[in-house]
C-alpha cells in the first residue's frame, strides 16, 4: 500500500504579534529559532528531541479556524494527493510548486471529513546565504 504521509514536518501557530511571540518562544520556553523571515512575519523553532518544527506567522484573513496548522511531509505531494483522492479524500488546494525564501516547495492542502485542513509539502531547502 502506498503511503500518503511520510512524516510530520511542522506545527504552525497563528499569532497576532510576531515579535512578542518570538520573545516568548525563545526567552520563556528556551526554544532555538531556526529561521526568521521578517517580510513574511514568519519564524520557526526547533523542538528538542524531534525533527518537527514549530512555526508561526501573523494570522491572515479567515484565520484561525480555517486551517489546522499541521504540515505533513511527503517526497512527492502530487502523488500523495492522487492517493488521498483515490481513497476518497478531498484535495482543497491542488499541488503547486513555487520558490520561497526557505527554498523551492511543492505544496497542497487536503481536508478531513469535518473540513479540517492539512498542508502536505516537500521543501527543497535553499542554500545558505553567505554572510557579508
Amino acid at each position: 500500500m502506498t503511503e500518503s504521509i511520510e512524516g510530520m514536518e511542522a506545527v504552525t501557530v497563528h499569532v497576532r504579534d510576531i515579535e512578542r511571540s518570538r520573545r516568548f518562544y525563545s526567552q520563556v520556553l528556551g526554544l532555538t529559532e531556526t529561521s526568521f523571515l521578517p517580510a513574511a512575519s514568519r519564524a520557526a523553532y526547533a523542538i528538542p528531541g524531534t525533527t518537527t518544527l514549530l512555526t508561526m506567522h501573523i494570522m491572515g484573513e479567515g484565520e484561525p479556524g480555517t486551517v489546522s496548522g499541521i504540515i505533513f511531509a511527503h517526497h512527492d505531494p502530487r502523488s500523495a494527493c492522487e492517493e488521498i483522492r483515490r481513497r476518497g479524500g478531498t484535495i482543497v488546494d491542488e499541488p503547486a510548486t513555487f520558490d520561497t525564501p526557505m527554498g523551492r516547495q511543492t505544496r497542497a492542502v487536503f481536508a478531513d471529513p469535518d473540513g479540517n485542513q492539512f498542508v502536505i509539502r516537500h521543501l527543497e531547502k535553499a542554500p545558505p546565504t553567505p554572510r557579508a
